[in-house]
């Protein structure tokens, strides 16, 4: 008797069960092959607004074509659906995969293309005006073989239920709570949902920083401060880890301007106690700032922030430009500050250990800089990585000159 026939004993006969808001769904052998079975809640069958809504999510069914859909047939009793028949295939809950599999979460590419999956269903589904509603790790399948994201039954269908928390009962904690509350119901209850469900594979895995981000604005419990549609996760996910390369560069260029600073120091055998070095005096650049210019005079009267279709092109260039040099006025004085701390001659003097730490320690805080003033700033984290990078690039140059002529005034 092998694992699966074990277990078919056990569960009297019964594989795979997991538990759906429409039902149980399990496997079975029928005529010598197993098959998909969902039994509906019989309790629900007595709920004339659950019965219409099963009916019509069967008509609706066939309809659906997505790579990550199952399908069903419905198989009726006494004019109600009792069972669905699911599609050829062996599919397993997501709770059950990560419980046989746990490692699974560590393969190549296995949150990324679940993720990608996520989004690739639901956009569809938006399109055809149908949300899921419940992304939690028992609603969402993955087919044996490959892992690849299924999903089944679609919450939307149910949503004029009376009573939607005793309707997904344990999984409500993946529901966004406007759609429990009777509240604004659009795509951004998906990207609560799928944020959630997110959420639970890392519980097996490091998050990496950029997920951290995304996931943590996704999962927000006011819908305004979630992303508009689950395609802009995506998107925030691609620009994050650009800067996050960027970042990377960034470290590596230092970390090697430092050796090389450190190697020149070693060229010389005498050594005298010296002073921090001033800051180098900055290049000055084009004041397009007035004085007492902030970006809020840049905002039309109403507060309302300015856009394309407000201003010609002249106007958004100006706009532009103004919010560049805001941003470059305010970086370039900070970076400064930040790059003095390991810019001097005692710090290069120090050990290897605390070279690495407090390299790390500026990088992160140029990083954050960056960050926060590019989005006070209203540019793109693109436009405000390059215009970070060409100021610590000069300020880094100007400092370790300073360093090397007050070595050779020594």
């Amino acid at each position: 008797m092998n694992y699966e026939e074990l277990l078919e004993a056990k569960n009297n006969g019964r594989l795979s069960p997991a538990r759906q808001p429409i039902g149980e769904y399990y496997r079975m052998k029928v005529d010598g092959k197993y098959r998909g079975l969902v039994d509906i809640r019989q309790e629900m069958n007595d709920n004339i607004v659950f019965c219409e809504a099963i009916k019509a999510e069967c008509e609706r069914n066939n309809t659906l074509v997505n790579p990550h859909q199952l399908h069903f047939t419905p198989v009726m009793a006494n004019g109600d659906v009792s069972q669905l028949e699911i599609e050829a295939g062996t599919y397993l809950s997501f709770e059950q995969l990560l419980s046989d599999s746990p490692a699974v979460v560590a393969s190549k590419d296995f949150i990324d293309n679940t993720l990608r999956s996520l989004i690739d269903i639901t956009d569809y589904l938006h399109s055809q005006g149908i949300r899921h509603f419940c992304y939690s790790p028992k609603t969402v399948f993955a087919r044996k073989g490959d892992n690849n994201v299924m999903l089944l039954s679609h919450g939307s269908f149910y949503q004029n239920l009376s009573d939607l928390r005793e309707f997904y009962q344990e999984d409500c904690d993946f529901v966004a709570p406007e759609v429990l509350n009777n509240g604004t119901i659009d795509e951004r209850c998906d990207v609560y949902s799928i944020g959630k469900f997110m959420l639970t594979l890392f519980e097996k895995a490091d998050m990496p920083l950029e997920y951290k981000q995304v996931l943590k604005r996704a999962t927000s419990e006011a819908p305004e401060d979630r992303y508009n549609q689950p395609s802009d996760m995506l998107k925030a996910l691609g620009q994050k880890r650009s800067t996050m390369k960027s970042a990377i560069t960034l470290i590596v260029a230092i970390v090697i301007g430092l050796i090389c600073v450190g190697v020149y120091f070693e060229l010389f055998p005498e050594t005298h106690p010296v002073e921090f070095v001033k800051p180098a005096p900055r290049q000055p650049i084009d004041d397009l700032i007035d004085e007492g210019f902030s970006l809020e005079e840049l905002d039309v009267a109403n507060g309302d922030s300015v856009t394309d279709e407000e201003m010609d092109e002249q106007a958004r260039l100006e706009y532009q430009a103004k919010a560049e040099a805001i941003f470059r006025k305010k970086f370039e004085k900070e970076a400064d500050r930040i790059l003095s701390k390991i810019y001097n001659s005692n710090y290069m003097n120090s050990s290897e250990k605390k070279f690495m730490a407090e390299s790390q320690e500026t990088i992160k805080e140029l990083m954050e800089l960056q960050q926060t003033l590019g989005e006070e700033a209203s540019l793109t984290p693109e436009r405000s990585q390059l215009l970070a990078s060409e100021i610590i690039e000069r300020i880094s140059n100007e400092k370790k000159k300073a360093l090397t002529n007050q070595n050779k005034q020594q």
